[in-house]
This record gives structure tokens, C-alpha cells and sequence, in this order.
């Protein structure tokens, strides 16, 4: 097709997208403000939609501007990063590399690999999203992050998965809980005390779900959380104990915390890299994602 646009106009709106100012916009891209919205005006006249909605008081995407500054951005990112790789060593160069990754691995796991990957690639900028399973998958998916680290059950059409690390879910209590002093628990055993569960949107909620789905006696929840730090929050309050993968237990290194495994049934997550499915990493990405797989 013949495209009546760009790469400057394409910019132009990704600078709208992130700034969500026509004044600051313009400024960012080194343009009167006049010459900036001709140059939108006239992106939205060569795709045959409006790109952008004007208000007295405010200026936003609009639906179609939104979904095809994501994909566009995906495009941009990637030019970049092919640009980049032509110009010079990623080690010495400046450059970006975004990861995205669920809170539990940010204290061990993530702090250990980007330690070791700064000594080596000092000017390398590195952007962590740390956020929920489901979060994580759609950055991404959606090529807001290069690649992630999640809990998923394999791969997913455009997702390949690498899985890491298995670990179990222990019940995390207070030192000086009753149920501390065991070696071991079952999870009919946790009747008589106050369960604090994750929302039901969070991962490990429904890995626990599915592992108690035919299960006679299920803990009674008294409290239920949107994240990790919440619960654990609410367990050193005394209010009760919660089921956690055990990485978010070592994640907070509490003195006063104790995690105890839980069997009958035990409950396990795959811990692992996710990435686009064909898409080339950067040389700098590539470097930090093989660390990542070293580490574990």
C-alpha cells in the first residue's frame, strides 16, 4: 500500500501518547506547536481515522489512536533496537531493556541477575515492571516489555515459555504462630485458623484453587488481598496465615515470618522466562535473558 506518512509523524505520536500535551509533545520533537498538530492532522488524514481526541482541557488517544500507537510503538522499539545493534558494543552504548516479572522474584532473583548484568553493561538503561502473572503476560505480548519472568502453565499462542524453577507454596505464618512449630502441614489441618487469600485475579489464587478444586476441607478466609505484600502484611499483624509460593518468603527475609510446607495436596508453580514467540531479542536483552537462565 502507499503510505502518505512517516517515521517523524509516527514519533510525533508517540511523544503525544507519552506526554499527553500537544505543547510538550511539540517541544520533545523540536517543532512549533502549529507544525506539530499539521503533522498529527495529517497522520490521521492518511490512516482515515481520528488518532486523537480534543477537549478544552485535556488531549487523549482515542480508541483506534490507542491500539495503533501500541502496535506502533512495537515497530518503533524495534527499529530502534536494530539501529542500536548496527552502531556499536551494547555493553558501552546507551540503550533500554525492559523486563517485566511478578514481585515475588524482584528481592532474590531479579536484584542478584541485574547486579551481575550492570558491571558488564553499565550504560544500559533497565526498565522493571514488576506486576501480576496476567500483567506481565500482556506487557509481554503487547511489546511493552522484551521479555518477562512469570508463572504460566507453558506456552500460549504468541507466548513461549522457558520454565526455571519449581517451587512449592508453604503457609506463611508468625514465629510465634501454633502452627510455626510444625514440620509440615496439611492443608485440613488449617481449619480452625483465619486464612488470608489473594484475589482471585492473582495467579497464585488460582493455582491454589485448582489444587484444592476436589479437595473435602478448605481453609476459611477471613481476608482477602489484591498482592503478596499485602498478605504477608496482614500475617506479621497476627491476623491470620496465608498460602505463598515460597520465593516470596525469601523475597521478604522477615525474621519474624515462617514458611511451612503444605502438602496433601502440594501445591507447585513453574517459574520461567517469557517471550514473544518469534521475536529477536536485542544483543543487550539477549545477554540479561541469558543471565536469567544461568541464575536459575
Amino acid at each position: 500500500m502507499s503510505l502518505q506518512f512517516d517515521l517523524n509523524d509516527l514519533v510525533a505520536l508517540r511523544a503525544l501518547a507519552d506526554l499527553g500535551s500537544f505543547g510538550k509533545a511539540a517541544r520533545a520533537v523540536h517543532l512549533s506547536q502549529p507544525a506539530y498538530s499539521r503533522r498529527i492532522d495529517k497522520l490521521e488524514r492518511a490512516l482515515g481515522v481520528r488518532l486523537v481526541e480534543r477537549t478544552t482541557r485535556r488531549v487523549t488517544l482515542s480508541a483506534a489512536g490507542r491500539e495503533f500507537e501500541r502496535k506502533m510503538r512495537v515497530l518503533l522499539d524495534d527499529l530502534d533496537n536494530a539501529l542500536l545493534a548496527i552502531r556499536g558494543d551494547p555493553a558501552t552504548r546507551g540503550e533500554r531493556v525492559s523486563l517485566a516479572c511478578v514481585p515475588s522474584t524482584v528481592g532474590q532473583l531479579v536484584c542478584r541477575v541485574l547486579d551481575q548484568y550492570r558491571r558488564t553493561h553499565p550504560r544500559v538503561q533497565l526498565l522493571v515492571f514488576d506486576a501480576k502473572a496476567n500483567e506481565v503476560r500482556n506487557a509481554v505480548a503487547q511489546g511493552e516489555a522484551d521479555f518477562g519472568l512469570s508463572f504460566v502453565d507453558g506456552g500460549e499462542g504468541d507466548i513461549e515459555f522457558e520454565p526455571l524453577v519449581d517451587e512449592r507454596f508453604v503457609l506463611a505464618c508468625r514465629r510465634d504462630h501454633p502452627l510455626a512449630r510444625h514440620a509440615r502441614l496439611r492443608w485440613d489441618e488449617l481449619g480452625g485458623h483465619p486464612f488470608i487469600a489473594l484475589a482471585r485475579t492473582s495467579g497464585n489464587r488460582l493455582a491454589v484453587d485448582r489444587a484444592l478444586a476436589g479437595a473435602a476441607a478448605r481453609p476459611r478466609v477471613a481476608y482477602e488481598v489484591q498482592t503478596g505484600a499485602s498478605a504477608l502484611s496482614l500475617v506479621l499483624g497476627g491476623l491470620g496465615v496465608a498460602a505463598m509460593p515460597a520465593m516470596a518468603l525469601d523475597a521478604v527475609a522477615h525474621p519474624e515470618l515462617v514458611g511451612v510446607p503444605l502438602v496433601e495436596p502440594e501445591v507447585r508453580r513453574s517459574l520461567g522466562l517469557i517471550r514473544r514467540r518469534g521475536h529477536a531479542l536485542s544483543a543487550s536483552a539477549a545477554r540479561l535473558y541469558e543471565l536469567f537462565r544461568a541464575a536459575a
